[in-house]
């Protein structure tokens, strides 16, 4: 176990008395084996390294009379981390909150501190947007990730997350407004076991998950499926959340075998589908508008790992995926009728070699990524009323470009008593509509005063961001002046920029860790997106430059008196800086957005205060609680029409929730409640069942409302979930 990870398994030897865990985060540990016949054992281990570490533990013959005391608050606070990195575990994986189908994973990560949603439950960290890149067992995925645009590995997959937005390894680039690593469940325990749960709830809400494993030998052989459907898929423009469907399932297939007590080898293939209803605005459902969208992806992955020595490890990754994103519209659709069938090939390459010498840790690297792009877009105007004059009433584009990246970077790791230091270098080179390169140093220090439990650290990030590809060949052509002949075109550039945090993470009360942070970024070619009306379909733009700085505050209580949570708060500015370059505006848009050359506005993730909270109380052995709040102060929004155009779009009861004299969203207070218990307990079967509740408030909560850069959004409202697992 290690509370500062949030890491707790109780794991089972082989025959012969060895055991693999894997994919652990940087920190201290404490491993307690207990084994019939034998005194039970207790001893620190600590991870502070990517070189598998082997520990040897030899057990005694029990005596008449037996004491062990294992002190866990030494694992609470890691020392070796250089900078801040917020875990969410497998115990709060497993008691998470009940999701909307598509959201389980996004929804976990939203509870963190400096994230936050926009739009379709789009993550947005420390004000970035589309700059989020998700990390799968060690190969990166920096395509868009929200519901609106990819299918989504279930939570239930997934053991662990470690989750930066600061002091990030010079290993990650290209998207870097937060990187989130996922590692898969890998249980190296032998013979036959798995995981079955079913889940329902609000909104017609439905959804299967089941993992397969069998070990044996030096052989491991997974396979995990699930389907679900809703009638809330995506967030709503109206309350009355109409044509709003989504059906989602994927499966995977996964081999792992250890070839020599130096080799391991893992290959996986996965196929995930999603397919839904774009919610419409109240004018558009009296018209009898019906759009649809879906995303198919399928990606293989293959991964290599070769022991040199106890102090060197190199490691392979490769990648091949294919993913298309299709949107459809009926004849009734307005004021546009949009069709678009979008896709890409990708073929993905790391290989990096780590190695100890001394107090320090080396690791260089390189990669390759090809991601060849198709775009197929074409449109109708239903209703040229709400176009400008000479607007042309129809509009095809077809276009395809690959997009070439490569890098290469070094970092080390260096302890030094109570000083550890990460010092990285990182080069990027960008080859689609732009040729850019670029060198990023990358520096986090932190100091542990011991007699105060506390570790104070400092971090650097010169970051090299590039464009989102989502419709970019669209938004970068000269075609699209036959709509806009006046707005100047260009390409959207890669965006450069600092990242600086100050921070500290202490231990107080014995039980209970507090981390607060200090943030600043600059950027240029600040990254962004325009959306086509209330549809999934955006187009990436960029502004001349954005200043973004904040707090951040987390108290955690692992476990102490059978109570554990946490409260996190988050204050956040940001603001962005005229002209635009990108997107594809049209009518009234397009000359806004032209005419603005100079000046700055409010960054649409300004969100000022943002507060989360949740107490788990475990009552019995077999029954736990759990409560928690979630309070937003509201984003800012720009709406171009009047009050009575807004009251036509979308009802009394959203403009109810618009302070239009501050141009903010009112703030939204909502509580959440569950309640679990253990049904069934064996040697090698359990059995569970949680219930929980969502916005019991009821809250009418907007996220975003229409505007130049963004459609309308309100969150779910009041919801109740029922989830039923099994394991064996």
């Amino acid at each position: 176990m290690s509370e500062a990870n949030q890491y707790a398994a109780t794991l089972t030897t082989d025959a012969d008395g060895r055991l693999v865990a894997q994919h652990l985060p940087f920190g201290h540990y404490s491993v307690e084996i207990h084994q019939p016949g034998f005194d039970a054992v207790s001893e620190p281990v600590d991870i502070s390294s990517a070189i598998p570490a082997r520990h040897t533990i030899q057990l005694k013959l029990s005596s008449i009379q037996q004491s062990v005391v294992v002190n866990t608050d030494d694992t609470l606070l890691n020392t070796a981390q250089p900078g801040t990195v917020n875990h969410v575990g497998s115990a709060m994986i497993q008691n998470r909150l009940g999701s909307i189908p598509g959201r389980s994973i996004t929804d976990l990560v939203n509870s963190q501190p400096g994230w936050l949603y926009e739009g379709n439950a789009v993550l947005h960290p420390r004000g970035s947007e589309y700059q989020t890149q998700f990390v799968v067992d060690g190969v990166p995925l920096t395509d868009n990730r929200s519901p609106s645009f990819g299918p989504e590995m279930d939570a239930d997959d997934v053991g662990s997350m470690n989750i930066y937005t600061a002091g990030i390894p010079a290993e990650y680039g290209r998207k870097m407004g937060g990187v989130i690593e996922l590692n898969t469940q890998q249980d190296s325990a032998p013979g036959f076991h798995g995981q079955v749960s079913f889940s329902g709830g609000s909104f017609d809400s439905a959804g299967a998950f089941a993992k397969l494993q069998y070990s044996w030998g030096k052989n491991v052989l997974g396979a995990s499926s699930d389907g679900s459907r809703t009638d809330h898929y995506l967030n709503p423009v109206v309350p009355e959340n109409y044509s709003n469907t989504g059906t989602l399932g994927d499966f995977s297939v996964e081999y792992r075998r250890q070839l020599t007590p130096n080799d391991k080898l893992t290959m996986s293939v996965r196929h995930e589908i999603a397919r839904y209803g774009i919610p419409n605005e109240l004018i558009q459902e009296a018209a009898g508008q019906r759009q649809n969208a879906d995303n198919i992806e399928t990606m293989g992955i293959v991964s290599y790992q070769h022991l040199f020595s106890a102090n060197a490890v190199g490691d392979l990754h490769g990648m091949v995926r294919d993913k298309s994103s299709d949107f459809y519209s009926n004849p009734e659709s307005t004021p546009v009728e949009v069709f678009q069938n979008n896709s890409f090939r990708e073929g993905y390459f790391k290989a990096d070699f780590t190695f100890n010498r001394g107090h320090q840790e080396w690791k260089v690297g390189v990669e390759s990524d090809n991601t060849f792009l198709h775009e197929n877009t074409n449109y109708n105007i239903t209703d040229p009323s709400q176009f400008d004059d000479g607007t042309p009433l129809t509009f095809a584009f077809q276009g395809q470009h690959p997009d070439l990246e490569q890098a290469v970077f070094v970092q080390d790791l260096i302890h030094l008593s109570h000083w550890t230091i990460s010092a990285g270098l990182r080069w990027d080179h960008y080859q689609l509509l732009l040729n850019k390169q670029a060198v990023q140093p990358r520096f986090s220090i932190a100091r542990h005063f011991e007699s105060l439990n506390t570790v104070v650290h400092f971090s650097y990030d010169r970051v090299f961001q590039t464009p989102s590809f989502e419709n970019l060949l669209l938004s970068s052509s000269d075609a699209v002046q036959a709509i806009s002949p006046d707005f100047l075109r260009l390409p959207v550039k890669p965006s450069y920029g600092d990242y600086y945090e100050l921070g500290l993470s202490t231990v107080f009360a014995k039980h209970l860790k507090l981390n607060a942070n200090y943030f600043r970024r600059f950027a240029n070619d600040y990254a962004d997106d325009d959306q086509i009306d209330n549809t999934t379909i955006s187009f990436p733009i960029s502004f001349r430059k954005s200043m973004i700085y904040g707090a951040e505050g987390k108290i955690e209580v692992p476990e102490w008196h059978h109570l554990s949570g946490f409260g996190s708060y988050s204050y956040d500015v940001g603001n962005v800086w005229n002209p635009v370059t990108g997107g594809l505006f049209l009518g009234q848009n397009a000359s806004d957005a032209a005419s603005n050359l100079s000046g700055h506005f409010p960054a649409s993730q300004d969100q000022r205060n943002t507060v989360r909270g949740r107490v788990r109380y475990q009552a019995t052995s077999r029954i736990w609680l759990a409560g928690g709040v979630q309070y937003d102060t509201g984003l800012p929004f720009q709406f171009g029409g009047s009050a009575d155009d807004a009251l036509a779009q979308y009802g009394q009861q959203v403009i109810d929730r618009i302070n239009f004299d501050r141009g903010r969203i009112l703030p939204s207070f909502q509580v959440n409640a569950s309640a679990g218990i253990d049904l069934y307990q064996g040697e090698r079967v359990k059995m569970r069942l949680q219930a929980d509740g969502q916005n019991l408030t009821d809250v009418l909560n907007v996220i975003d409302f229409g505007g130049l850069f963004s459609g309308n959004a309100i969150g779910p409202s009041r919801s109740f979930w029922l989830r039923l697992t099994g394991s064996f």
